[in-house]
């Protein structure tokens, strides 16, 4: 086993433990608790990290994409978080509408 796989196999057990030891305190804490808004906010925090590293240092198909387009399709999740009410699914698809439309011009 490579590296890099054993670095995967790694940190899919480590999600999943984490995984399983939410499940087990989530029924004890009520939605308020400040436990539960250090986890959200850490959430936040990762997720936030890795949308900076993707349109900072992008690998992949990303890549080929100019600075510009992916700061544009950024900005338009952004716009598109906040018109449609804190909600991710339009959000993302705002973003990457931005993208194809700049892959194709």
């Amino acid at each position: 086993m490579s590296e890099a796989d054993l670095a995967l196999l790694f940190t899919a057990l480590s999600c999943l433990a984490l995984r399983v030891a939410g499940l087990a305190v989530a029924g004890a804490l009520r939605a308020d608790h400040p436990f539960v808004a250090w986890a959200a906010a850490v959430a936040q925090a990762t997720l936030a990290a890795f949308v900076v590293l993707a349109v900072a240092a992008p690998s992949g198909a990303l890549a080929t994409l100019p600075l510009a387009a992916r700061v544009a399709a950024l900005a338009a999740g952004l716009v598109g978080y906040a018109a449609f009410g804190r909600r991710l699914l339009p959000a993302l698809l705002a973003g990457l509408a931005v993208l194809v439309l700049t892959r194709a011009i």
